[in-house]
């Protein structure tokens, strides 16, 4: 984004934090119009992968799952895993379902996505209502090397921003 346009967007008037946030996105991943934010949470861990053959044979690393634990100002407040899922301290959870993407700031960040909650687990907590996420923010998390050992497992740093969405 030019100078300019980060300028102009500040003085265009009184947006919110997410508001602001928002107009940045990709269009496909951006938060519907009825919606508004329940919660964000920065996340930090790794993504997995194990040497599997490819579709032509080849051993390569395939992505398994996410191990990440979820902070708000410096407190863990739950953590993120295989589903995708979402789990709070509060007792609330989820899963969700990607719906769109979009590239991450450079080819080593895995990619932006707005995912779609698919199932809730608690009665109340943070959560309770969501029913979209988006991960934004992202560094890190890709893994490019070869593989030669079928079942080896490895993880790759990341960190990553979730910003969960209920219908207003």
């Amino acid at each position: 984004m030019t100078r300019t346009l980060a300028i102009a967007l500040l003085l265009s008037g009184p947006l919110t934090g997410a508001a602001v946030a928002q107009s940045l996105l990709p269009l496909a991943l951006a938060a519907l119009p009825d919606e508004t934010m329940a919660l964000k949470v920065h996340a930090v861990g790794m993504q997995l992968y194990e040497c599997k053959p490819g579709t032509d044979g080849k051993l390569a690393w395939t992505f398994t799952a996410p191990q990440a634990t979820l902070t708000v100002d410096g407190k863990v407040v739950g953590h993120h895993g295989a589903g995708p899922s979402w789990e709070l301290d509060d007792g609330s959870g989820i899963t969700g379902k990607a719906v769109a993407n979009a590239p991450g700031t450079n080819a080593n960040d895995i990619p932006w996505l707005k995912l779609e909650v698919a199932s809730h687990t608690g009665s109340s907590g943070k959560l309770s209502d969501v029913t979209t996420v988006q991960r934004i923010n992202t560094i890190g998390g890709v893994l490019k090397d070869s593989c030669d050992r079928q079942g080896a497992g490895r993880g790759m740093p990341y960190a990553a921003d979730y910003v969960f969405w209920k219908k207003s």
